[in-house]
C-alpha cells in the first residue's frame, strides 16, 4: 500500500489544564476562558495504513501527544516574558512531538497563531520555518489583450472585459522561509508586515491596475490576471524580503474566496 498523509487539527487555549475533561474539543480543549489565547496546531503524519483496520494512526494518539508534550511548551512561553518568536519556537514543538509515541510518523507541524498567521516546519527541513501572513487590498482591473480583437477579448474574458473595469477584494499571502539554526530568527512577522505594506499594498491598494500602476499599465503589455498579479507580487517582494534576512518561497493571491493562484507553485 502507498503511503498516506493524515492531518489532525488540535485547538486549545494554553495555560489551562490540558487534562481537564473535554466538553467541546472541536472548538478547543482546553477551552478558552475569559480573556486568553486560542491556537490551532495542524499535525501532519505520514506512513502506511494498517491493511486490516485501515488506520495509519489513531487520532487520539495525536491529541494526547499535543496535550502532553506541546501545549506545556507553549504555555510556559506565553505565561512569561520570554519574547520568543514563534518561528524560533516551532522547532521545539516539533521536537516534542518527535519525542512522543508518534515518533517518526510525524511529517510536519503548522501552528496557527491567528486565523491569518501561521508558522510551520517539516521534519525533512529542520533548519527553516515557514512564516505566512495574509493581507488584503482592494483594486479594479480589466482583463484585455490589445493584440486581440475586441470580439475575441469578449469571448475570452466575458464580463471581466468590461471597458470600465470591475473590482475585487484581493487576498495576499506571502510564504517566507526563515533560518532557525542560529538563535533568534533574523526575519520576523514585523518585517513581513512592513515590507508587504511598502512594496505591494502601497502600489496596488485602491488602484485601477490597468490605469494606475506601471506593472499592469498600457506600456507593460501585462494583463492583470490573478496569475500575473501573483507573479508580479512575488517579483516585487522577493528582493526586499531577501535583503531583510528571509527567503520568499511563494505568494498566493485570492481573487475571490473560490479562486486563488500561487506563484511559483509550491510542492
Amino acid at each position: 500500500m502507498s503511503s498516506v498523509e493524515l492531518t489532525r487539527t488540535v485547538r486549545f487555549s494554553p495555560g489551562r489544564d490540558p487534562n481537564a475533561p473535554a466538553v467541546n474539543s472541536y472548538a478547543g480543549h482546553p477551552a478558552i476562558e475569559g480573556l486568553g489565547r486560542h491556537y490551532e496546531l495542524d499535525v501532519r503524519c505520514r506512513g502506511e495504513a494498517d491493511p486490516t483496520t485501515g488506520y495509519f494512526v489513531d487520532i487520539r494518539e495525536i491529541d494526547q501527544a499535543v496535550r502532553e508534550r506541546v501545549i506545556p511548551v507553549i504555555a510556559a512561553c506565553v505565561s512569561g516574558s520570554s519574547g520568543r518568536e514563534p518561528s524560533g519556537l516551532i522547532g521545539e514543538l516539533l521536537d516534542a512531538l518527535l519525542g512522543s509515541d508518534l515518533g517518526g510518523r510525524v511529517a510536519g507541524l503548522r501552528w496557527w497563531l491567528t486565523p491569518y498567521h501561521c508558522v510551520e516546519m517539516t521534519t525533512d527541513r529542520r533548519d527553516i520555518a515557514v512564516l505566512r501572513q495574509r493581507f488584503d487590498f482592494a483594486a479594479a482591473h480589466r482583463l484585455h489583450v490589445p493584440s486581440l480583437s475586441d470580439e475575441r477579448n469578449r469571448e475570452l474574458f466575458g464580463k471581466c472585459n468590461n471597458p470600465n473595469g470591475h473590482g475585487h477584494n484581493y487576498g495576499l499571502e506571502p510564504a517566507v522561509e526563515v533560518a532557525t539554526g542560529s538563535g533568534a530568527p533574523a526575519f520576523t512577522l514585523a518585517d513581513l508586515e512592513r515590507i508587504t505594506r511598502e512594496v505591494v499594498l502601497a502600489r496596488f491598494d485602491h488602484k485601477h491596475l490597468n490605469l494606475d500602476t506601471a506593472e499592469f499599465g498600457p506600456d507593460s503589455g501585462l494583463n492583470p490576471s490573478v496569475e500575473n498579479i501573483a507573479r508580479v507580487a512575488f517579483e516585487l517582494l522577493e528582493p526586499a524580503i531577501g535583503a531583510a534576512g528571509g527567503v520568499l518561497r511563494g505568494v498566493t493571491i485570492w481573487e475571490t474566496e473560490k479562486t486563488s493562484c500561487t506563484y511559483p507553485a509550491i510542492g
